[in-house]
């Protein structure tokens, strides 16, 4: 299986995108070198182990500039730096014309997922056996690879846009006068195909949230014994009602094996996406002969 294959029909036009925004009219560096046929090699550097990402998105960078990609690892393998990932054959041009974009792409994406696989690591390790969700914190006109870059590291990427599923927070809440009128509005235009979400910040919000009938709770910025107390308490109460409990709110790989208790169904952090260590690449033209 491929994870190129997840990608919608409308995702290339983004990448015609990206090169009119970076080459808006005259391309001098272009005039320089010309348009002799090269072979350059894709390295991928930084100075700790990553997982590679963005495959499909460099594929057609390069694609929509007439050149060649042969990739010499899998999408999702984990490489040591310096580590050849790939050589790109094609005019020099159209070569350079790519190499930032793609590099730009990459060393994001698999940054992303570098950090994604990391914290599905130690949630694992820990013990941990439910799931290790994103965030919709993400960068306005790149979700689709952010939100790709989470899935390659192995995590969930948690709801895609505010269409994929009903999340109600505080806002939405305090604008209707309570969690039993916000789950009840809801319901009535999202219908059964839609999972409803509903974040509380007290054990009282909870269970007026699970009798109104949420399919996940998300106990905001809880943490230590009360997560973990809260959340026995719900499953004994609300024994054989169907819900899943999720935490979320300042979660990082400083406090990650704290909140990976196994009373909590999904455990969803922007610390995976927002802020991530980005993986460095570089793509070198090599000298004839």
């Amino acid at each position: 299986m491929s994870f190129a294959h997840l990608l919608p029909p409308s995702w290339k036009t983004q990448v015609t995108a990206w090169l009119e925004e970076d080459t808006p009219s005259l391309d001098y560096g272009g005039f320089v070198v010309g348009e002799a046929e090269k072979t350059a090699f894709l390295l991928g550097k930084g100075k700790s182990p990553a997982v590679l990402a963005g495959v499909p998105f460099v594929d057609e960078i390069f694609q929509q500039l007439s050149c060649r990609v042969e990739w010499h690892m899998q999408e999702g393998e984990t490489f040591e730096p310096i580590k050849r990932v790939a050589t790109v054959t094609g005019k020099a041009r159209h070569l350079l014309l790519g190499e930032r974009i793609a590099l730009n792409l990459l060393a994001r994406c698999s940054g992303i997922a570098t950090k994604s696989r990391r914290f599905k690591d130690i949630a694992r390790s820990n013990g941990y056996k439910g799931i290790i969700a994103g965030t919709r914190k993400t960068t306005p006109g790149f979700r689709l690879v952010e939100k790709y870059g989470m899935i390659v590291g192995g995590i969930d990427a948690h709801r895609h846009d505010l269409s994929s599923m009903i999340m109600l927070k505080d806002n939405h809440i305090w604008s209707c006068g309570s969690i039993t009128n916000a789950i009840s509005a809801a319901r009535s235009v999202g219908g059964f195909s839609l999972l409803l979400d509903v974040e509380v910040r007290t054990e009282e919000e909870a269970n007026e949230a699970i009798e109104a009938g949420a399919d996940v709770v998300m106990l905001d910025n809880m943490e230590g014994e009360n997560l973990l107390q809260t959340a026995r308490r719900l499953r004994e109460r609300w024994n054989g009602k169907r819900f899943l409990l999720e935490t979320s709110g300042g979660i990082d790989e400083g406090n990650l094996r704290e909140r990976a208790v196994n009373e909590i169904d999904i455990l969803s952090t922007s610390a995976v996406h927002q802020g991530v260590q980005h993986i460095d690449f570089s793509l070198k033209i090599q000298k004839d002969g």
